[in-house]
């Protein structure tokens, strides 16, 4: 079980959710001491620094995981950013290329562990969006197109699943799922949660389904 983009509080939730129940998990990110800190508060939990963003990078760290670990069977990519504000004229250059990096790792990640989640019993790929892609507004369109690209990008990673195990003649085992959200602030856990309730269903049940989370408390 892969985190990618860990050190985050979804991050340490979900290493805390994955490994309680029993899952081989492996956090990972680009801060050495921060990946640290959540070691030492989820013994067991394998954490590895990587740069997402950098094709070999990621190349280097599936070689890594798969010595120690073996194949891959899920993946929640928690990769991610805001920047914002200013109306279309403020959606500058800059600020996009720094939100474009969670779609690139998206897109390293998933390309380099795919044969894993395909050949897996039981896979599940994960990925957080936002509202903004159904509501786009003028002082948060660099993020809204990101945000579409990743799951244009994770659905078109559906189709696969559907395509390569239809092509087998085998049943359906890997899902790939986009979860919504306003603001992960205080949905930490009920991510983790819902993450790892993927896989109490049937792959075809929630292959290409998008999961809006709210606060439970609303």
């Amino acid at each position: 079980m892969l985190i990618a983009g860990a050190t985050s509080a979804s991050g340490l939730a979900a290493a805390r959710v994955l490994a309680s129940a029993g899952a081989q998990v492996v956090a990972v990110g680009r801060d050495a001491g921060r990946l640290g800190e959540l070691a030492a508060a989820v013994p067991g939990v394998r954490t590895e620094v990587c740069d997402l963003t950098d094709e070999h990078d990621v190349t280097a760290l599936a070689e890594r995981v798969h010595a120690a670990e073996g194949p891959v069977d899920g993946v929640l990519h928690l990769v991610g950013g805001w920047r914002g504000g200013g109306g279309l004229a403020g959606q500058s250059d800059d600020d996009y290329r720094f939100l474009e990096r969670s779609f690139t790792a998206l897109r390293h990640v998933s390309r380099t562990f795919d044969a894993d989640l395909r050949g897996s019993e039981a896979a599940r790929l994960a990925v957080v969006s936002s509202t903004a892609v159904a509501r786009p507004l003028a002082g948060g369109a660099n993020y809204a197109a990101v945000k579409a690209a990743t799951e244009a990008w994770t659905r078109a990673v559906a189709q696969g699943f559907t395509k390569g195990a239809r092509d087998a003649g085998a049943p359906l085992a890997a899902a790939s799922v986009i979860f919504r959200v306003k603001s992960l602030d205080g949905l930490e856990e009920a991510l983790a949660q819902r993450f790892a309730d993927l896989w109490a269903s049937r792959a075809a049940e929630v292959n290409d389904t998008i999961v809006e989370l709210t606060d439970p408390a609303l």
